[in-house]
């Protein structure tokens, strides 16, 4: 196959993809402004506040399972039990 101008040896057009990979860059790809509709900055920022808070929706259930004196005991037992 002879070599096409303006194409890969594969015949990609290498304009096309460069004017997706710009589209890409700002925001404005098939992809790029999809998922962005889908994605609530301000819900993202409050979840993770609440995780870092211990108060996300695992935070609070996996905390309320552990009780720390009942470990603290345990941490304790294990190391007289190495000594």
């Amino acid at each position: 196959m002879a070599k096409q101008p303006g194409k890969t040896s594969s015949g990609t057009d290498i304009q096309h993809v460069k004017r997706q990979n710009q589209q890409a860059a700002q925001g404005q790809g098939q992809f790029g402004t999809e998922f962005a509709s889908e994605t609530n900055a301000q819900e993202v920022r409050k979840q993770n506040q609440q995780a870092a808070k211990g108060q996300g929706q695992f935070g609070t259930e996996f905390a309320s399972e552990t009780n720390a004196q009942e470990v603290r005991k345990q941490n304790q037992q294990s190391q007289q039990n190495k000594k």
